[in-house]
């Protein structure tokens, strides 16, 4: 973050900042989203309907990765930004190293983890025999990325922090273009082994994001550079601090996302797992641009709370609430209107759509809120609570979701596996609202 960048974000109108920052943000996790969404269409499209179900099933436990990314990743970016508002370049400069030495040790340990468990993990979601092998065969290739991924999605989230938008968006376009370029390439070409051709065009996607990543902070970046890669004992305490609610989101979806499969396939068997799988790739689609938009949002109320502008902070949050919600109707829209359509293009057959399509609607019934609890969350890790967000999540994951997926299909049969997320979800967003009031209202009287 230059001079110039800092200047804005402390001066400049949130609502112009927002789109400023966030457009691009958007953009670029639209296009990261466009990884797993591209898979599961070309997937259905080449290969057949179980195919997508075997890449959609097999997504959760990918989340371990994810998970280490946006642990490391946006815990480093609400350092950065806090501290180049309070002008602290000596920690600056501690940041990159501190955060490769964490991304290989992570990543080495995931990929391990991963290979080896696969199928007990399929297993544990009652997937059929047929679903089990071919996520296996996918996940076992997936894994092998893991340095790749970890490296450039947390080293992505620092250049968001330092105000980067577009490069970053740059760089995450050019693995997605790759991706969609290579993945029907590879099925193809790969014949019966076509789900390992959609593993190898996703790893070697993110080879390359790696390289060009690293190229940037080595040789281009002005402000941000990589010293010594080792742990930082000053940086990684508030890193792990801020970045652990961000890493139980994901790993608490891993969750979310293995309780949902096997409660369809559990209830419904085979055909409602397959809608399942159609639906969570969809969903995950979804929810990437509002994240995307949340990273907008994070350099703003970073370098404003650190340079303690307590009111251009809560202005932010009115404005981005407002996006964030606008943002999440532009899919809740055409998911409610277009449903039958939409699932088409995971080459579902006609009969599992006529039977499940309420179901899919009632999993979206409430979508258009999720953007107001994505900037709550973004908000207490951006001032570097991570406890409070942390609380969040984990009232919303363990709480409340776990014990409704499991007691409410018992009670009320299949279609409660469809409804009891939009209830646990309104429930949390309303607690949310209320958290983030109490919060700066509180952050208000410190101020005076």
């Amino acid at each position: 973050m230059n001079e110039s960048m800092k200047e804005q974000l402390l001066t400049k109108s949130p609502i112009n900042l927002m789109f400023q920052l966030s457009i691009p943000a958007v953009i670029g996790m639209l296009v990261i989203g466009l990884y797993p969404l591209m898979d599961g269409i070309f997937a259905g499209q080449i290969i057949g309907e179980k195919a997508m179900a075997a890449c959609s099933v097999s997504m959760p436990l990918t989340l371990a990765n994810n998970g280490i990314a946006v642990l490391i990743g946006i815990g480093s970016a609400s350092i950065l930004s806090r501290a180049l508002g309070k002008g602290d370049y000596k920690k600056v400069d501690k940041i990159m190293g501190n955060l490769i030495f964490w991304v290989l040790l992570f990543s080495i340990i995931i990929m391990i983890t991963g290979i080896l468990l696969s199928e007990k993990f399929l297993l544990l979601l009652g997937t059929t025999k047929e679903i089990r092998s071919l996520g296996v065969r996918y996940l076992r290739i997936i894994f092998l990325g893991s340095i790749f991924v970890n490296f450039t999605q947390s080293a992505n989230m620092v250049m968001r922090g330092e105000g980067l938008m577009k490069k970053a968006m740059m760089i995450m376009g050019l693995g997605a273009a790759l991706n969609i370029i290579l993945d029907p390439i590879f099925m193809i070409a790969m014949g019966d082994n076509a789900i390992e051709g959609a593993a190898i065009a996703t790893i070697l996607s993110q080879f390359i994001q790696g390289i060009v990543t690293l190229n940037y902070f080595v040789r281009k970046s002005k402000i941000v550079k990589i010293h010594k890669i080792k742990p930082e004992k000053e940086i990684y305490g508030e890193m792990f601090s801020v970045g652990v609610s961000a890493m139980f989101m994901q790993i608490l979806f891993m969750v979310q996302q293995t309780i949902l499969y096997k409660q369809a396939f559990k209830y419904g068997g085979e055909p409602s797992g397959i809608l399942m799988s159609a639906t969570m790739r969809l969903y995950g689609f979804s929810f990437i641009p509002i994240w995307g938009m949340s990273q907008g949002l994070q350099p703003i109320i970073g370098t404003n709370f650190g340079a303690r502008k307590i009111d251009r902070v809560r202005e932010t949050m009115k404005i981005f609430c407002i996006g964030g919600t606008v943002l999440a109707a532009l899919f809740w829209i055409p998911a409610e209107l277009f449903s039958e359509k939409i699932l088409l293009l995971f080459k579902i057959s006609p009969e599992i759509i006529a039977k499940g399509i309420t179901n899919f609607r009632l999993f979206y019934s409430i979508f258009m809120l999720y953007g107001i609890m994505i900037m709550i969350i973004t908000y207490f890790q951006s001032i570097g609570d991570g406890k409070k967000a942390g609380l969040i999540v984990m009232f919303r994951q363990l709480i409340l979701f776990i014990p409704a997926m499991i007691l409410l299909p018992m009670f009320f049969g299949s279609t409660a596996v469809w409804w009891a997320e939009p209830v646990v979800d309104f429930i949390v967003i309303i607690s949310g609202i209320l958290i983030l009031i109490k919060d700066l209202k509180k952050q208000s009287y410190k101020m005076i």
